[in-house]
């Protein structure tokens, strides 16, 4: 549907896809990696980081994992409805029918991906690049995602995708953080794991932990959370979420980075300097807790 003179007023358009890009090495793993990104980003988060070192993407491709990088539906190469935008802007509609979408401000973001206490203060030994600040805000893309009804496209999507290609691990980041337990609900065939970096919420007490039987599960934070009241709230809401799992069976656990001896990492966690550290520890993770098992 077009509102410009030169093209049609209707027709026939394909909305709700998800864009997929993969890579494959000779030797590939039996099972992939799908790299999920959060909210007011695409599949770019995966791919370098604004200093321009390798990103997840290439780093778990070397470590001969097929790779699958989504853009979420209506975000990025996912194109979003124009429909609604239009019937308002022919005068089909009123303005208070317009579809919410966000872009992020630099210094809500700022706090949000705990780059420090306020803009543009940072946190003493934090990992983001901040000299390549600049590359980074120009990674971030008007989101949607606020104006579809759940289940938002992206999570069947992903379901189709995990039983498409046989055995994925679903990592997902932050707004995208709860889809691989909602896609699990749909269908928990083709889900060799979950890894959910930082996630928004973990699931609510109500949900359904069957759908996680045979689902190996891995909650993962950075640095710097108990300097966040947000952050704070999140992290435990998703311990009662890993004591619930493993009092029903479910093989799942809450890691926070300085934890494990690795520091000063911020939410944006694959694209801090050491974010092959991270990903590395990720690698060995899988090995122990998916490698080998059907």
């Amino acid at each position: 549907m077009s509102t410009i003179p030169n093209f049609a007023s209707s027709g026939t358009i394909s909305v709700d896809q998800v864009y997929v890009r993969y890579q494959s090495p000779v030797r590939p793993e039996n099972y992939s990696i799908t790299l999920i990104h959060g909210c007011c980003l695409s599949g770019k988060s995966w791919e370098t980081t604004p200093d321009g070192r390798m990103g997840w993407d290439e780093y778990f491709l070397r470590q001969n994992f097929t790779v699958y990088v989504i853009d979420q539906a209506w975000r990025g190469r996912s194109a979003a409805n124009p429909t609604a935008v239009n019937v308002v802007k022919a005068g089909k509609a009123a303005a208070d029918t317009l579809p919410a979408f966000i872009s992020a401000g630099h210094e809500s973001a700022w706090t949000i991906f705990r780059f420090g206490p306020e803009y543009p203060k940072a946190f003493p030994g934090m990992q983001f690049p901040l000299e390549a600040q600049r590359e980074f805000w120009k990674q971030m893309v008007p989101d949607w995602g606020y104006s579809m009804k759940p289940p938002v496209p992206t999570v069947p999507a992903l379901s189709e995708l995990a039983q498409k290609t046989g055995r994925t691990v679903l990592i997902s980041h932050s707004q995208s953080g709860i889809y691989p337990f909602q896609t699990a609900t749909i269908n928990p065939q083709g889900i060799a794991a979950i890894i959910s970096l930082e996630p928004g919420a973990c699931p609510a007490a109500d949900y359904d932990l069957k759908a996680l039987k045979d689902i190996p599960v891995l909650v993962l934070f950075g640095d710097f959370v108990d300097k966040s009241e947000a952050w704070t709230n999140r992290y435990k809401g998703c311990e009662q979420f890993i004591k619930a799992a493993r009092a029903a069976g479910v093989s799942a656990e809450l890691v926070s980075l300085p934890d494990v001896g690795i520091h000063g990492n911020s939410h944006m966690m694959m694209q801090d300097r050491n974010s092959l550290q991270v990903a590395g520890w990720l690698v060995k993770w899988l090995r122990h807790n998916v490698q080998g098992k059907i």
